[in-house]
């Protein structure tokens, strides 16, 4: 899994123009700005598991402060969701989370 995202990362760092801040450690190990350093790997163990961390990688722009509202995140899978009928277009504007299990 390790080599994969290497790989992967690797690719896509190479295709896109540099322009980022990138930190002096970073820069010492030739290491762009966009990634974060590690990964972590979680196995889905059932729906429940699968839906906990839905949930949480669509709240996440509104729990770093980048949008108010899960539906104003553009670059969502929340959108492909609403559409099929999985959450309601307001999910998540009147409640603020807590979501365990994942992060």
């Amino acid at each position: 899994m390790s080599a994969r995202w290497n790989l992967l990362k690797g690719w896509f760092s190479r295709t896109i123009d540099p322009g980022e801040r990138v930190s002096k450690s970073r820069q010492k190990r030739r290491e762009r700005g966009i990634w974060q350093r590690r990964f972590w790997a979680h196995l889905m163990t059932d729906q429940d598991d699968f839906n906990r961390h839905f949930d949480y990688i669509h709240w996440n722009p509104v729990k770093h402060g980048l949008v108010t509202r899960v539906v104003d995140w553009p670059y969502s899978s929340f959108h492909r969701y609403v559409e099929q009928g999985v959450y309601s277009r307001n999910w998540g504007s009147n409640e603020r989370f807590e979501l365990e299990g994942v992060e």
